[in-house]
């Protein structure tokens, strides 16, 4: 008899330094072949580095404002409809928002070269705080796709 579990994977713990289950979320985004520790070395260096430009009190703030500022309230959903595709606005359920937002924070970061990774992921977290930089401009510009889309919005199921 099948069961509504919302998850069937394994119970994630909060962090050690800050018992968030956000930044275990990200620790998790940004760890590789199963290196969580390297991983987490990461995100503190990261955070220790955003603390020190952004002369913010809580580390914590950097990176909750930094999820906050780069969630997208609205995404665009392809339809086929009578043998056209559409591009239909869809509101964003609250757990995607935080998924991508954590992945677009991650991604952007990697993909800026020639510093460690720390380093990168700091700048990208100091320019979300500041709701300025690639993962929150990558936000707008959905934004503005579901915009101009607005009128297929009565595809939406």
């Amino acid at each position: 008899m099948p069961r509504n579990f919302k998850s069937t994977a394994p119970l994630q713990k909060p962090d050690p330094k800050f018992g968030s289950m956000l930044a275990t979320k990200i620790i998790n985004k940004l760890m590789q072949d199963g290196k969580k520790s390297t991983a987490q070395q990461i995100f503190y260096q990261a955070l220790d580095i955003a603390q020190k430009k952004l002369e913010v009190e809580t580390q914590e703030e950097i990176f909750e404002k930094a999820v906050e500022n780069t969630r997208p309230l609205v995404e665009v959903r392809s339809k086929r409809v009578g043998g056209a595709n559409y591009q239909v606005p869809r509101e964003v359920k609250r757990s995607r928002q935080q998924s991508l937002a954590i992945r677009w924070l991650v991604d952007f970061a990697r993909k800026k070269k020639g510093k460690p990774m720390a380093q990168r992921l700091a700048e990208e977290l100091i320019d979300a705080y500041n709701g300025t930089g690639q993962a929150v401009q990558w936000r707008e510009n959905i934004h503005k796709m579901a915009e101009a889309n607005k009128a297929y919005a009565h595809y939406a199921r």
